[in-house]
């Protein structure tokens, strides 16, 4: 690459990044050589990589219109990652034009970067914050000053849970953040899966973030799934009942095509709180 970001505070750049690995394999600029270097050993040994990466945005794109699509006209998006294509405010202001959206990163150089999402900052702030500490998150100043948790809202967590080690309870976790949303709010969760995965191919993907900002953690269906407790789950396309399914999948436009090996990678669904 040509012209690399310049180094933010807090930033090393020898360390991979979640965040700035998926933003490379998007396409974006906000990345270096250390990020790159994983990325595309790991895509050299699982070419369905970057299948994967584009069936989980594509998820998060169509889940954030049809939220929006609801009637929903704020959102909180924990592990928004770097500024990219399509971002949420971008696809819920297409249906909601003042929509508002809070970002939520830990990621310094989204810190960093994150202005460039706020092309109109009285609709739309940039948090830093972890999803592993909600009574931060949650009593943040920024984020309570925007989003108003008396109103149903629609909470964005897309693959960003599968970096989070079962020694953090990411079930209690979520379990927390939906308790703070309103009857009506609308969640949308994607996760890595182990099932039906050539285990070499799971092998790599944690050996690759072994050393990353954060380690990668596989789950199974049914372990997906406890995400969604006390959550009624939206059928995912025409004909399905209330159930997860791949990536590519949820209201694709084609199922056919959309069944790819990448979409198979990861769970996803939307669920609404009663």
């Amino acid at each position: 690459m040509a012209n690399e970001p310049d180094i933010a505070p807090g930033v090393d750049r020898s360390v991979p990044s979640v965040a700035r690995i998926y933003d490379y394999m998007l396409g974006g600029n906000y990345n270096f050589p250390a990020d790159r270097a994983v990325a595309d050993r790991a895509m050299a040994q699982v070419p369905e990589l970057r299948d994967i990466i584009l069936a989980n945005r594509g998820f998060h794109g169509r889940a954030a219109r049809w939220i929006a699509e609801r009637g929903i006209s704020q959102f909180l998006d924990i592990g928004s990652g770097l500024p990219t294509a399509g971002n949420t405010h971008d696809t819920v202001r297409a249906v909601v034009p003042d929509a508002r959206v809070a970002y939520v990163d830990n990621d310094p150089m989204v810190a960093a970067y994150g202005d460039q999402l706020l092309s109109s900052p009285q609709h739309t702030r940039v948090i830093i914050a972890d999803v592993r500490d909600p009574d931060r998150l949650l009593g943040d100043p920024q984020l309570l000053g925007l989003l108003d948790f008396s109103r149903p809202m629609g909470l964005l967590i897309t693959g960003v849970l599968h970096f989070v080690a079962d020694s953090s309870d990411p079930w209690g976790l979520m379990a927390r953040y939906v308790g703070a949303l309103a009857p009506g709010s609308y969640v949308a969760v994607s996760h890595s899966t182990y099932d039906n995965v050539p285990p070499r191919s799971v092998q790599v993907g944690q050996e690759e973030y072994a050393n990353a900002s954060e380690q990668m953690h596989f789950r199974s269906r049914d372990e997906v799934h406890r995400f969604f407790t006390g959550l009624e789950i939206e059928p995912p396309y025409e004909g399905a009942g209330p159930v997860l399914a791949f990536m590519g999948e949820w209201h694709a436009e084609d199922l056919a095509a959309a069944d790819s090996d990448g979409s198979r990678w990861g769970y996803c669904a939307v669920g609404r709180k009663p």
